[in-house]
């Protein structure tokens, strides 16, 4: 259950979401920048940014934990919900798992189901502004359920898979659920 405006076990307050990146923030030109989505889907795309801004967007309030221990409460998001990517790509019946490929080559993954609940999204605003670079503009996917990690900044694409794929931080150790409710910040290996 997501438990808005407090604070899993662990985690400490803090006013501002902080970057946390491997190597530089990627210089976008968003005139040729374009979202893929592909994969085991009936109707593979491309999305250039203006037509993301034109599709139906929602704004949701939501935390942000980072599996460092900080976390920002109330976060003002706005941008495509992600269910709407799951209509349009149409994932065929065995789909469970999406990868999500970013601009400085990091990846993650979640399961499909994680990726519908109604606060996911891909954002390009934060609290009434277009979301900057070093915050993961032009496009992030914003998950509230799971430690920050699993929220890829840059993204861009979107692959849907009937193979489970571990993302970077997930290679590098990282629990796969990212459960802040649970403290779930490492996988059990370690």
């Amino acid at each position: 259950m997501l438990k808005k405006g407090k604070l899993p076990p662990g985690q400490v307050g803090t006013k501002e979401i902080r970057l946390r990146h491997i190597g530089e923030v990627p210089k976008i030109n968003l005139s040729t920048w374009a979202l893929r989505v592909y994969g085991r889907i009936k109707n593979p795309f491309l999305l250039t940014f203006k037509e993301i801004r034109n599709l139906p967007t929602v704004t949701i309030i939501s935390d942000f934990h980072c599996v460092e221990g900080w976390s920002v409460l109330n976060n003002k998001w706005e941008g495509i919900p992600f269910k709407k990517i799951v209509h349009i790509a149409g994932p065929e019946k065995n789909i469970k798992t999406v990868v999500f490929e970013c601009e400085d080559g990091y990846s993650t993954s979640l399961d499909l189901s994680d990726l519908l609940h109604k606060d996911v999204l891909l954002a390009y605003k934060l609290n009434d502004k277009m979301l900057e670079p070093d915050r993961g503009g032009p496009l992030r996917l914003v998950v509230p359920q799971k430690y920050a990690y699993k929220s890829a900044m840059w993204v861009r694409k979107i692959k849907f898979t009937d193979k489970h794929e571990l993302g970077y931080w997930e290679r590098m150790g990282y629990s796969d659920s990212a459960n802040p409710w649970k403290e779930d910040r490492f996988a059990e290996q370690m």
